[in-house]
């Protein structure tokens, strides 16, 4: 929204079926379809998959079901990233879901960019559960941070921390003052950047349009909804939400 205010979003969260990091691959296929199925049905005109364990297993699954739709992953653009701004000396630590991490995703599209990159990576399955609760700000986000992370920076040296989670830069925060020399490089900020050069690429920037943004969700929770309010700074009755409910 900050890099590109003419463009419209509609945005669909599966809250009634999250965490989707702890899932088999195939219920993540399943599941990811019918959201593209939905998303296409309302005219849009670029997919954004805003979840690493999706684009780890599901992106070229989308891509063959919607050839003329422009599909953007997160891990890809992170990547680049890391191969760019991180040194062969760099420690680069990865922290993800279960299923990001056991596809090794990002050390495979690292390595295709760039050789010698010294990449480790740890999964972080209550992380999401956490944010998703709302508690960020508390010492138990803290607690489980240390839990995770002191033994695996400490053990790897790690220098560099890629958030391969699009819930983590929420706790990015609490990240920087608990690892105050530790460098961030965070999949959400890099993904939208990858939006806007594929849309100049494609010449599909979108005009001043009197459309709102529409957040819908599996279930419409109370969660979901301070969540969208934290992220956007707004009052709910401002925000367009909607409920979508979608059957296995």
């Amino acid at each position: 929204m900050k890099q590109l205010p003419n463009e419209k979003i509609i945005f669909f969260g599966d809250t009634a079926r999250t965490p989707y990091g702890s899932k088999s691959p195939d219920t993540i296929r399943q599941f990811t379809m019918q959201i593209g199925d939905f998303l296409v049905k309302n005219n849009v005109k670029m997919i954004v998959i805003a979840c690493n364990t999706v684009s780890a297993t599901c992106l070229e699954d989308l891509r063959k079901a919607y050839p003329d739709i422009p599909i953007i992953g997160v891990i890809s653009p992170t990547a680049k990233v890391v191969a760019k701004e991180c040194e062969d000396e760099d420690h680069i630590g990865i922290i993800a879901t279960k299923v990001t991490i056991k596809t090794n995703a990002y050390e495979k599209k690292v390595h295709e960019k760039r050789q010698g990159l010294q990449l480790f990576s740890k999964a972080c399955p209550a992380f999401v559960p956490l944010i998703e609760e709302g508690i960020i700000k508390n010492d138990i986000m803290d607690l489980t941070i240390k839990y995770y992370l002191d033994d695996f920076i400490k053990a790897n040296k790690i220098n560099t921390l890629v958030l391969g989670c699009t819930h983590y830069p929420l706790i990015g925060e609490n990240l920087r003052r608990i690892y105050p020399g530790l460098k961030i490089i965070s999949s959400s900020k890099e993904v939208a950047t990858a939006v806007k050069i594929e849309l100049e690429k494609r010449d599909m920037f979108a005009e001043e349009t009197q459309l709102k943004n529409v957040f819908y969700a599996s279930d419409l929770s109370e969660n979901f909804v301070n969540m969208i309010q934290n992220i956007l700074g707004k009052e709910e009755d401002e925000l367009n939400i909607k409920f979508k409910n979608l059957d296995i």
